[in-house]
């Protein structure tokens, strides 16, 4: 299979070429996948897909243009040649487009091993979703499900260029998921959820760890009130502090960088963060949720500190955003079939600390243990933040009761520079973080 869609790729920029292109790349992706939904004891969905995309961009002079299509006849890839070249030669000039130079390109990719080579059965994942939720709904005080999840899938991705760059590659990746109701309409309800996501089977969390995890995270908010407003720390539990680290990268994406919208813009080798703090990269880890071994322009991509004990040290930069910056592209490009290449990452995660989570709650008389935070009240430009939260509250360095109907406020810069950060790190979601402390932080309660 990666052979012919290289050929078929290969094929259609000789053509795009013939047409009047004087350059172009080409992607097909396909995938298929299986989902199951299990709710309040029954099988409530079985789907299953499969399909996939071939995607041509054409380079002529500094203009360009991208079509997409399903369909993989001989008429429709010559219909898609005519008409990227002829819509390419309609639009604006670029003088930033352009694919990397040959020798850009990466000679030595690893094996990031990221396809399982075994497939579960949609029987294993029934059975997955009956055990999430019946575990789930196991657990005393849990009224209601939103249902059990399980699903997997497969996916064939094949990029040629022409300037030489080729690479095809098969990944696999599912989750386990449930979510569940605690309480009643007189005595309030709460919901929550616990998922674990995997590229291989067996790294799954079991699904009976899953839903119980899921019963235990809802009933244990039952009883929750508002808070007095002020100004006190504020703990972000693992799960909700990767929302923070999520900011951040937003914030030194290279398109935002080059457009001048975000906060970070100027802080290029400065510190962002406390000097404890480090934010690390690595794209080649085994089995990691987004590992890959280049990026999707070709360029070698590799392990980097985002942010070494508090400072900035790179963008994360395509060809064309490192062109608008005058900077060296850092392989950050990536790319489907109807879209041009931009910025974004690979695995990502804060490190750990060396503090538990319960020691970094033990000296605060008074604050908030973030477990879920709501809404988009972020400011990319401004680094201001406002969000709606639930969670606990902390009183002489213990989890108190539960909380909710609460906004905290702060900006970004100085949530990062107040950072503490804990030792209870899990790579796990691509994303990830350990639970995180920020004092002085504005709450806005009762």
């Amino acid at each position: 299979m990666p052979d012919d869609s290289l050929n078929v790729l290969n094929d259609l920029i000789a053509k795009a070429k013939t047409a009047g292109a004087d350059a172009a790349d080409a992607i097909i992706a396909d995938g298929e996948s299986t989902s199951v939904t299990y709710r309040l004891g029954e099988l409530e969905q079985l789907e299953h897909s499969e399909g996939g995309d071939v995607g041509l961009r054409v380079l002529v002079g500094k203009k360009q243009a991208i079509v997409s299509s399903s369909d993989r006849s001989s008429e429709a890839l010559s219909e898609l040649v005519d008409r990227a070249v002829a819509m390419a030669k309609t639009v604006p000039d670029d003088e930033l487009l352009g694919l990397a130079d040959p020798d850009q390109l990466a000679t030595d990719l690893p094996d990031v091993d990221m396809c399982d080579p075994e497939d579960i059965s949609t029987e294993t994942l029934i059975e997955a979703a009956r055990t999430c939720e019946d575990y789930a709904r196991a657990i005393k005080g849990v009224t209601n499900s939103e249902g059990a999840q399980a699903n997997w899938g497969r996916s064939r991705v094949a990029i040629a260029a022409s300037n030489g760059f080729q690479r095809a590659y098969e990944s696999t990746g599912g989750s386990f998921s449930a979510s569940v109701l605690a309480g009643d309409v007189e005595s309030g309800m709460e919901t929550d959820y616990e998922y674990t996501s995997a590229v291989y089977a067996r790294d799954f969390k079991s699904p009976e760890e899953v839903g119980r995890t899921a019963g235990e995270r809802a009933v244990r908010k039952l009883g929750a009130h508002k808070v007095k407003s002020g100004k006190f720390p504020v703990v972000f539990e693992s799960r909700a502090a990767r929302g923070l680290i999520s900011h951040f990268l937003g914030a030194i994406n290279g398109s935002a960088v080059a457009r001048g919208t975000t906060f970070l813009k100027d802080s290029m080798d400065t510190a962002v963060f406390s000097d404890a703090i480090k934010i690390i990269e690595d794209p080649h880890r085994s089995r990691g949720m987004r590992s890959k071994p280049c990026d999707a322009e070709g360029l070698a991509n590799k392990s980097r500190h985002l942010i070494d004990n508090g400072v900035l040290t790179t963008w994360v930069l395509d060809l064309r955003s490192a062109r608008k910056l005058g900077l060296a592209p850092t392989g950050h490009a990536s790319r489907g079939p109807s879209s041009p290449p931009s910025p974004s990452v690979t695995n990502v995660n804060l490190v750990a600390g060396e503090q538990s989570p319960e020691q970094l709650i033990g000296d605060i008389e008074s604050g908030l243990y973030v477990t879920d935070a709501f809404g988009q009240g972020v400011n990319g430009v401004t680094g201001d933040y406002s969000r709606g939260v639930s969670g606990f509250w902390i009183e002489n360095g213990e989890l108190a009761y539960p909380v909710n109907e609460i906004t905290i406020a702060s900006n970004l810069k100085d949530m990062f520079l107040a950072m503490t950060a804990a030792n209870d790190l899990e790579l796990s979601r691509g994303i990830d973080s350990p639970t995180v402390r920020v004092d002085g932080m504005s709450i806005a309660g009762s």
